[in-house]
């Protein structure tokens, strides 16, 4: 789609009101930090996701990668840290490579 073709699509859905009920509609944008570092070819579909409700999955992988280190910094018991640590590192292993894997190709 060229851009020609979105200011036109963007126009007709001013005209309508559909623009109106967009949250962000009249005002101003904020800089998204993540958006920024989120490869090109990324960042509509993950908007979209985001707009939508739904998490990507390196950002659930994230959020569950802070869940478990804090259990592991507040477990007490030597077994059940072991267990932590161990998930934790598989954890962050996958995370590296899903991450690694977008940074050289833009996609999944």
């Amino acid at each position: 789609m060229t851009d020609e073709e979105v200011a036109a699509h963007l126009l007709q859905a001013l005209k309508v009101g559909e623009l109106q009920h967009a949250r962000s509609f009249g005002k101003p944008l904020t800089e998204d930090e993540a958006l920024a570092a989120t490869p090109e070819t990324l960042r509509m579909p993950f908007k979209i996701l985001k707009d939508a409700g739904f998490v990507p999955p390196e950002v659930e992988a994230l959020r569950s990668r802070a869940t478990l280190a804090a259990e592991l910094e507040a477990c007490g018991d030597e077994a059940k840290r072991l267990q932590l640590r161990q998930r934790l590192s598989e954890l962050e292993q996958s995370l590296a490579l899903r991450l690694e894997a977008l940074r050289h190709t833009g996609q999944l």
